[in-house]
């Protein structure tokens, strides 16, 4: 690696910067990934992590500016391109989204799997020969700005009857944040290309095991009460969380094949050790931070579990 440590502030203006001042002894370079890219010329990078990227316009334009000044390409995806998920066991090689409309730059839920696909394309052209494409699963840990995990063992630390959706059987899968930057950096380090699922962890875990095991870790005296998936449609509430139920589109979206990525040498923590740690990290926010943003608000639940004991 360069001994030079540079971090790129290349962004779109609309996107919130998070932690500028992090690493306040790296040179910043600020830029716009809409266009103005001129920070970039004349500079020579060993790697390059693009880690926002939902737009392919963007990576195209990112790539053509970094052309012969990179040493290796590494593209953050998402198993989200494998949207529908009508299989399980899902290997790297399997088919892909599409969109009818590939120059959309409108990101949601029907076109964020085809736009990271597209985007992985544009790195494998740009960098055929030194790109990293990597497509973790739901990313949870510490700093997680989405809770969709952090629910977890903030909820069941509270303690009282906790609604636990689906069957104590439905597959799950996620990866930590620091487990994944981990992996990035050795698969730079060796000099690896291509494609790789990043999910984990490598034994199959269910969602009684995730909650139960989060329970463990949070010392908790929860008591859990499944509710079925059924039941939770019915009542509009198809989705808890990163929990939905393994059928149809969604069927294989937690049986993602993890195989090469170990064989790579990806390693992963304990589940026990990032439930602890996503719960004193929480615990150590802020006021006007201590509201989460996923899961089952305190009311949401009540009206669940009593419609749930009324029809039992």
């Amino acid at each position: 690696m360069n001994t030079d440590r540079i971090r790129s502030g290349l962004t779109r203006r609309a996107f919130v910067r998070t932690n500028p001042g992090l690493f306040p002894e790296l040179e910043t370079l600020i830029g716009d990934r809409d266009g103005d890219l001129g920070a970039l010329a004349g500079r020579e990078w060993d790697v390059v992590i693009d880690n926002p990227a939902n737009i392919p316009r963007w990576v195209r334009l990112s790539a053509e500016a970094l052309r012969g000044s990179v040493g290796r390409y590494v593209f953050v995806s998402s198993t989200g391109v494998y949207v529908p998920y009508l299989t399980t066991d899902i290997h790297e090689d399997a088919p892909v989204d599409t969109i009818d409309d590939p120059e959309t730059e409108e990101v949601n839920g029907r076109t964020f799997g085809a736009l990271k696909a597209l985007a992985e394309d544009e790195a494998r052209s740009a960098f055929p020969d030194s790109h990293l494409v990597v497509r973790p699963t739901y990313i949870i840990g510490p700093g997680d700005p989405t809770d969709r995990y952090t629910y977890w063992p903030v909820r069941l630390a509270r303690g009282g009857e906790v609604l636990a959706p689906g069957d104590p059987s439905d597959p799950m899968q996620h990866v930590d944040a620091r487990d994944l930057g981990a992996f990035m950096i050795k698969a730079v380090e060796d000099e690896l290309a291509g494609t790789y699922n990043v999910v984990g962890p490598r034994e199959p875990l269910t969602m009684g095991g995730l909650l139960e095991r989060t329970r463990a870790a949070v010392g908790s005296d929860a008591t859990l009460t499944w509710v079925g998936a059924d039941f939770l449609q019915e009542h509009g509430q198809p989705v808890v969380t990163y929990w939905t139920e393994p059928a149809g589109d969604y069927l294989g979206m937690m049986q993602v094949n993890g195989d090469k990525e170990f064989a790579a040498g990806f390693e992963m923590r304990p589940l026990e050790q990032t439930a602890a740690e996503t719960l004193e990290w929480w615990n150590a926010q802020g006021v006007e931070r201590q509201e989460l943003r996923s899961g089952l608000t305190p009311e949401r639940e009540a009206e669940l579990l009593a419609a749930f004991r009324a029809e039992g």
